[in-house]
This record gives structure tokens, sequence and C-alpha cells, in this order.
């Protein structure tokens, strides 16, 4: 039986993890939304914890870090005046570490992240954040069209259950699982470990 492969497995691509002192660290829309109400995220916890350490560790390497925030409707959901759109506070940006507000999933839709990004003269991109599938994924696809390499830390990241179209629902860890390995084909390395992330 053959054993699969990815595209970049198959084109002997370099999978090679990045070092956080030569990649930016870019955190998605790590905000209390997800912590409760509709869009609670069963291991939004779990991810925060694990986002928090990768941020200081990036910190400490001195790698440049971005942190982006969904920007919804005033009441709505995401209200950035609300505290449910406020970035959590395990993961709060310190003085100098720009805050992006996106309105669409990719973050670099009607947004400078994409300049911001060239300015540090860094091709390595790491990803982190909520929720996989969707803002996380786009952002890992727009950034390979342009130009960067990115690596996802899988622990730093969550998804929630989501219908599954039949009457049934597919479960968070699930969609998380599929959505990196549909990323793994051909957008972004998926680092396993993010202790490894260094």
């Amino acid at each position: 039986m053959t054993v699969a492969k990815t595209l970049l497995q198959l084109a002997s691509a370099d999978l090679s993890l990045p070092r956080l002192s030569d990649a930016s660290l870019v955190l998605i829309d790590l905000q209390n939304e997800y912590l409760t109400g509709p869009l609670a995220l069963p291991d939004a916890h779990a991810a925060i914890a694990n986002a928090a350490k990768l941020l200081a560790r990036a910190r400490n390497s001195g790698a440049p870090i971005f942190h982006v925030a969904h920007k919804g409707r005033p009441g709505g959901l995401f209200d950035r005046a609300a505290e449910r759109g406020a970035i959590v506070s395990a993961l709060a940006p310190l003085d100098g570490e720009p805050v992006v507000e996106k309105e669409l999933p990719n973050a670099f839709a009607g947004t400078d992240l994409q300049a911001r990004l060239a300015a540090t003269g860094r091709k390595n991109v790491i990803l982190v954040g909520f929720m996989t599938h969707m803002c996380v994924s786009s952002t890992a696809r727009a950034a390979l069209d342009l130009g960067f390499r990115v690596t996802i830390d899988a622990n730093s990241c969550a998804t929630r259950d989501l219908p599954d179209g039949r009457g049934g629902t597919i479960a968070a860890a699930t969609v998380h699982d599929v959505a990196l390995v549909e990323l793994s084909d051909r957008f972004a390395i998926i680092a396993r470990d993010g202790d490894a992330l260094a």
C-alpha cells in the first residue's frame, strides 16, 4: 500500500520549522467572543495557554509580533468596543505590538498586514489563533499567494462543532484536524508540537 504524501512532500519542499528569531508571529482573533456564547470553542482555553507560551518565547527571541482582531458591528459579534471583542487578557498586546483589525476571514483582506510583514524583511510567518477552519485557514492560503512561508502551531489553534449538512454534527476536533491536513498539503507547515518552535 502506498503511503500518502502531501504535495509539499512530493515536491521535496523544505518542511523544517522556522526559528522564532527568523519569523514573524501572527495571532489571529484570539478574542473573548470565543470563550462564551454561541461561538464558544471547546478547546479555546488550551489553545490560548499554548499560544501564550509561544508568544512569550517569540517576545524573548525578538520576533516581530502582530495581533489580528476581527471587528464586528457595534452591539453584535466581535464588537471591538465591548469586552466580547477584546483580545483575551493572557495574550494582550504589549506596547509596540501592532493590532490589525479586519472585517473578513482573510487577515490580509482590507488591512495593512501584508505591508507590515514585508517591512520585517522576513518570509517566515507563524500563525496561531481562531478558528482553524476559517480565519487561520484563509489567512494561510492568502499568505502563500503573497510569497510568505507559513507555519501553523496546531496546538495554538481551535475551532467549533459544525453542522454536517445532513442533520448531524462534525466535532470541533475533527474540523480542526481536517483543516490542518488540508493546509499541510500545499499551504503551510504544521507544527504538531509548539515547543519545537524555538
